[in-house]
């Protein structure tokens, strides 16, 4: 079942493909090889004397020489080997040369379009079978001089050399055509980098100096001060991390992503901010794949964002678990009452809801899964676990 399932995919599908184009080709040529004038118009490498008619045996051969050429785009080699041993025979047999002999030609030029994977041997291979061939004209009374035979050979390979300068030159219009494409996508990335750089960068360094200078006002014992000293580092950081996006975008450098030893520092500035956060780490850290890392550290970083943001004052517990083949966050926060108004942290914002639908799209970029949702308790759990993969 297996092999016939396969020989259906490798074989049998290609050929229900075969387009209009590519049928046209062979049918033209068995055409010509009938219309006066121009049906002895062709490929003789025989000269043997003594025409023989074209009978039944002479038109099987060619059509046999044409209709490989269905399949040339699909079975390059394999059409040029039909195609030549039916040319070979065509001519062994004494028939008058035939315009259908040109296939030939083709099946040469469409190889050089698409070259095998392992070309040597199969170009070792088409050199033996042409001295074959030439040893069997010559045996069978061809009148042709080695210099015919060498001459000939040059001409079919000049006709494969000329598939594979045209090929190349389709590459190099094709890269071309890419490059440009590459610029005009960097020039953009560059144009919304300088946007977001005169735009974003100013109203958060604003916001910053603002921040900073309320604090120092007020005073850093005063607890309203110590706030607005956080919402000032967060803004520096929130500089650095948008500087370094913006060389990515502007194709400048690449930076360092997060990563998990960065966790500590999250969990601290979150406890500042007025959220209590706990970080337990199982396993023994070891190294992994930086886009790896870096995904988790984002589910770390949004999921206590989004307790601080949606669940203000409850206990958060962050779990990060080492294995051995992945790595594993998971993230609860607590359910129960929320803080009586006025006893603790503000009541929690609204969101845009992309977070989580963003950090499936990064986990799984690496790899990985993950899962949320509401818990026994009320709180709330994510879970990612991303493979750890090579360094």
């Amino acid at each position: 079942m297996f092999e016939t399932t396969a020989w259906r995919e490798r074989v049998l599908r290609p050929v229900l493909r075969v387009g209009a184009a590519d049928a046209l080709l062979p049918a033209a040529l068995v055409a010509l090889s009938f219309v006066p004038g121009i049906a002895h118009q062709g490929v003789d490498l025989a000269e043997l004397p003594d025409d023989r008619p074209l009978d039944a045996l002479g038109l099987a051969l060619v059509a046999a020489q044409t209709a490989p050429l269905v399949l040339r785009r699909r079975f390059p080699v394999t059409c040029l080997a039909v195609v030549a041993a039916a040319f070979t025979a065509f001519q062994l047999l004494r028939y008058p040369t035939a315009f259908a002999s040109l296939a030939l030609i083709v099946a040469l030029y469409t190889v050089g379009t698409r070259p095998p994977r392992r070309p040597a041997p199969v170009a070792a291979g088409a050199v033996a079978a042409y001295a074959l061939v030439c040893h069997s004209l010559y045996l069978a009374g061809s009148r042709a001089t080695v210099a015919d035979y060498l001459a000939f050979g040059l001409v079919l390979a000049a006709c494969c050399a000329l598939g594979g300068w045209v090929r190349a030159r389709a590459l190099e219009a094709e890269e071309r055509r890419r490059r440009a494409e590459a610029d005009a996508a960097a020039a953009e990335r560059a144009r919304i980098a300088r946007d977001l750089h005169d735009v974003v960068t100013h109203h958060v360094t604003s916001m910053v100096v603002q921040a900073d200078t309320a604090g120092y006002l007020l005073g850093g014992s005063d607890r309203v001060g110590a706030t607005l000293t956080g919402i000032g580092e967060t803004g520096r950081r929130a500089l650095d991390d948008l500087r370094q996006l913006l060389g990515v975008l502007d194709a400048r450098e690449e930076p360092a992503g997060p990563s998990l030893s960065g966790l500590a520092g999250l969990v601290e500035r979150s406890r500042r901010a007025g959220q209590s956060v706990d970080l337990v780490e199982d396993g023994e850290p070891r190294p992994m794949r930086p886009q790896a890392e870096e995904a988790l550290y984002r589910v770390v970083q949004e999921s206590v964002t989004n307790a601080l943001k949606h669940a203000p004052g409850r206990h958060v517990v962050v779990r990060i678990d080492h294995g051995d083949g992945a790595v594993g966050a998971r993230i609860t926060t607590g359910g129960g009452a929320p803080p009586a108004e006025g006893a603790g942290p503000p009541p929690p914002r609204p969101g845009g809801g992309r977070g989580l639908t963003g950090l499936r799209e990064r986990v799984g970029a690496v790899g990985g899964e993950l899962r949320a949702g509401p818990s026994d308790d009320g709180g709330f759990t994510v879970h990612a676990s991303v493979p750890r993969g090579r360094t």
